[in-house]
């Protein structure tokens, strides 16, 4: 679910958009599962996922970027400045 890019971490996520609420409901397979309030019209779910992504981890949504599907509910973000380790403790705890 977490792998280490030099300083950075990515996480790989699992989007279902055009949920009732935005929140992480756990895992899915290797991945983290996030549901989504928004559409995946227009990049708008991605950018939700991002935000939610960034409020999951205890970050600023600047410092999470999308890595790679942005048209795909499979997708990668970089988490820019949180090593692995530290991300993995936040995911267990979120998770918990």
């Amino acid at each position: 679910m977490i792998e280490a890019r030099g300083e950075d971490s990515v996480v790989h996520v699992r989007v279902h958009p055009r949920a009732g609420r935005t929140e992480v409901v756990g895992s899915h397979g290797d991945s983290l599962k996030l549901r989504v309030s928004e559409p995946p019209v227009d990049g708008r779910a991605t950018e939700a996922a991002r935000r939610a992504v960034a409020g999951a981890f205890g970050l600023p949504a600047s410092r999470v970027e999308v890595v790679s599907g942005e048209r795909s509910r499979a997708k990668v973000f970089r988490l820019v400045g949180l090593p692995a380790d530290e991300a993995a403790h936040r995911l267990g705890e979120l998770l918990a």
